[in-house]
């Protein structure tokens, strides 16, 4: 009997290696750990705003409106909760999206008012989370291009033959990915330029 489960058991094991079922986890794995840098790199973009609106704040209070949208823009990032779940449900997920593009677009708008005061570029703190924001808007971009990459290489195995049948048999599911035309947007790191306007030429 004992040999009968023995030889049961390698069959058992056998089957689970020849029809993707190590593979679906590995990718899956994969992709969570994508997800967490995702999530890492936006992070650390949404501690940096604080300080980048009291910043500005010191120098151009009379932009309470754009300032107000950045704060806004990071409280509603923030009353996402960003569980590894998030990936598993597509509404949740361009829901969190929806939220990280509307900081991104606060923070544009941020800068393009930042080029009407002269003393603000010239601040070294200011400057300094300038850096700070172009360099987290890059990794941001890297996490970003990662995570699209595993996710494909999950959703190609959970839709080959015969993974395929593996995926349904555990209930793997697609997971949610970027819009290709989001990206397009998104993708670009807000621009920091200290370098003072031209001045109009006299008349």
């Amino acid at each position: 009997m004992r040999k009968l489960w023995t030889v049961l058991a390698a069959l058992a094991t056998l089957s689970l290696t020849n029809c993707g079922y190590n593979t679906i986890q590995s990718n899956d794995e994969q992709v969570k750990s994508a997800w967490s840098e995702v999530l890492n790199q936006y992070q650390r973009r949404a501690d940096l705003v604080p300080n980048l609106v009291n910043s500005v704040k010191g120098f151009a209070q009379q932009e309470k409106d754009v300032l107000l949208g950045v704060t806004n823009a990071r409280a509603k990032v923030g009353s996402i909760q960003a569980t590894p779940e998030l990936i598993n449900d597509p509404g949740a997920f361009a829901k969190f999206q929806a939220a990280q593009n509307e900081l991104t677009s606060a923070l544009s708008r941020l800068l393009v008012v930042t080029e009407n005061y002269p003393q603000l570029k010239s601040d070294a703190l200011f400057r300094d989370l300038m850096s700070q924001l172009e360099g987290t808007e890059n990794r941001i971009t890297v996490a970003r291009n990662r995570y699209i990459k595993t996710v494909q290489d999950f959703n190609i195995t959970i839709r080959s033959f015969p993974t395929n049948l593996t995926a349904m048999a555990f209930g793997y599911k697609e997971k949610a990915n970027f819009a290709v035309e989001n990206e397009k947007e998104i993708s670009t790191a807000p621009k920091v330029d200290f370098n003072p306007a031209a001045a109009a030429p006299a008349k």
